[in-house]
C-alpha cells in the first residue's frame, strides 16, 4: 500500500482556482462609460482645449414703405399666397437674399469669403471647409448658413441679423457688406416696381397722344380743303342771311301788293318784281349752297361734326392718360421701399461663442438621457425574458 505524500494542507491559492471572476473590469459600468463618460469626455476636450473662438456682430434692421404700410412688392405679392402678411413678405425679401448666391457673389466681390471662414489656426471643425466638405461656390454658401443667421420678430416686424467670424472685423464686414445687398435689392424691387406701373401710363399717354395728334391733323388737312374753319357756323351765317333776304323779299312783295291795289299801271311794279326775283335767286343759291347738292354744306358738317367728335374723344383720352401717370407716379413714391437700420452692425470686443460650459452641460445631458432610456430599455427586454 502507497502512503500518500501531502505536503500541504488548507485552501488552495487563487491562481490554481482561477474561473475568471476575479477580472475587474468586467465589474465597470462599460455602458456608462460608453454612452456618457467618453462622448463627454470628448466634448470637453473639444470645448475647453480645441474649439476656436468665434465672434458674433449683430444688427437690426426693418423694411417698410414710405406710408408704413401699402401693397407689398411683387415678390410679396408672390409670398402673401402663403398666408404672409405685407411687412413679413418683404422683409423676407431680404432675409432670402441674405442666404442666396447673389449674397455670396456681392460678399466675394468685397473680400476674400473663403479665407474669412477658415482663417490659420482655427479649428478643424468649426472653419471652413470643414472635415467632407469642399472648396466649391456651392460649399461657400451652405458654409455661409452656418455663419448667418437672419431672424424676424413678427410683433415689431424688426428683423435681426447676426453674423459669426473668426475674426471682430469679419463678422463686421460681412454683416455691413449684407446689409448694403439687401438696401441694393430693396432699390431694384423699388425700381422695378415704378418702372412697371410707371410704364404702362406712358405708353396710355403717348397713344392717347398719338390719337389726338392724327385727329387733330385731319381736321386741318379738312379745313384747308374747304377752305373754312367751322362749317357749322358757315351754315349758321348762311341761314342768317337767308332770313334776312327772304325777310326783304316779304317786304318788297308788301311793297307791290300795296303798289298794285293803288296804281297798277305803276312803272315801278316791273321794277319792284325784278328785285324780288333777283332776291329770289340769291336766297336759292344761298339755299343750295347749305344743303341740296353733294357740295352743299349738309355733309361737310356731318364729316366735321364727326372730326370734332374724334378731336374731343382723342383730348379726353389723354387727361385722362395723364392723370393716370401722375397718380402712378404718385403712388410709386408713396408705395417705395425703404430698408432702415435700427441697429448698425457692431464690432464684438469679446468672443461669446462656443459657450463652452453650456455646450459641454448639454452634451452630458443628452448622453445621460439615451443612456437612461437604453437602461430602461434593456431592462424590459431581461424582464421579459425571465418571464
Amino acid at each position: 500500500m502507497t502512503e500518500p505524500h501531502l505536503q500541504y494542507v488548507g485552501p488552495l491559492p487563487k491562481a490554481l482556482t482561477y474561473d475568471g471572476k476575479g477580472a475587474k473590469w468586467k465589474e465597470w459600468p462599460w455602458g456608462f462609460i460608453v454612452v456618457v463618460v467618453v462622448p463627454t469626455l470628448i466634448a470637453a476636450i473639444y470645448f475647453l482645449l480645441i474649439a476656436s473662438p468665434v465672434y458674433v456682430s449683430e444688427s437690426r434692421f426693418v423694411v417698410r414703405t414710405a406710408n408704413g404700410g401699402g401693397n407689398p412688392s411683387s415678390f410679396g405679392v408672390a409670398l402673401q399666397g402663403v398666408g404672409l402678411s405685407a411687412g413679413q413678405t418683404d422683409a423676407f425679401a431680404v432675409h432670402e437674399y441674405v442666404r442666396s448666391t447673389n449674397a455670396v457673389a456681392d460678399l466675394e466681390r468685397t473680400m476674400d469669403l473663403p479665407a474669412v471662414l477658415g482663417p490659420p489656426g482655427t479649428d478643424l471643425f468649426s472653419r471652413y471647409p470643414r472635415p467632407g466638405e469642399y472648396r466649391s461656390d456651392e460649399g461657400v454658401q451652405k458654409a455661409l448658413y452656418r455663419f448667418v443667421t437672419v431672424g424676424y420678430d413678427s410683433t415689431t416686424s424688426i428683423s435681426t441679423l447676426r453674423v459669426k467670424a473668426f475674426r471682430p472685423q469679419d463678422a463686421q464686414r460681412i454683416a455691413l457688406t449684407l446689409l448694403e445687398g439687401g438696401e441694393a435689392l430693396v432699390n431694384r424691387l423699388n425700381e422695378r416696381s415704378v418702372n412697371d406701373a410707371v410704364a404702362q401710363a406712358k405708353l396710355a399717354q403717348t397713344q392717347a397722344q398719338t390719337r389726338l395728334n392724327q385727329a387733330q391733323s385731319t381736321l386741318t388737312s379738312f379745313r384747308n380743303q374747304e377752305r373754312f374753319i367751322d362749317p357749322v357756323r358757315t351754315a349758321t351765317e348762311s341761314s342768317q342771311l337767308i332770313g334776312g333776304l327772304l325777310e326783304t323779299v316779304a317786304q318788297l312783295q308788301a311793297e307791290r301788293s300795296q303798289l298794285a291795289s293803288e296804281a297798277p299801271s305803276s312803272p315801278a311794279l316791273p321794277s319792284l318784281d325784278g328785285r324780288i326775283a333777283a332776291y329770289q335767286r340769291q336766297i336759292n343759291a344761298e339755299r343750295a349752297k347749305v344743303t341740296g347738292s353733294s357740295g352743299s354744306l349738309a355733309p361737310k358738317i356731318g364729316q366735321y361734326e364727326e372730326m370734332i367728335l374724334d378731336r374731343e374723344l382723342a383730348s379726353e383720352e389723354l387727361t385722362q392718360a395723364t392723370a393716370v401717370l401722375i397718380a402712378a407716379e404718385q403712388d410709386a413714391r408713396r408705395q417705395r421701399l425703404y430698408l432702415e437700420r435700427i441697429v448698425a452692425p457692431s464690432l464684438p470686443d469679446q468672443a461669446i461663442e462656443p459657450q463652452r460650459l453650456l455646450s459641454i452641460l448639454v452634451v452630458l445631458t443628452s448622453c445621460l438621457l439615451i443612456y437612461g432610456i437604453g437602461w430602461l430599455l434593456w431592462a424590459g427586454v431581461r424582464e421579459h425574458r425571465q418571464t
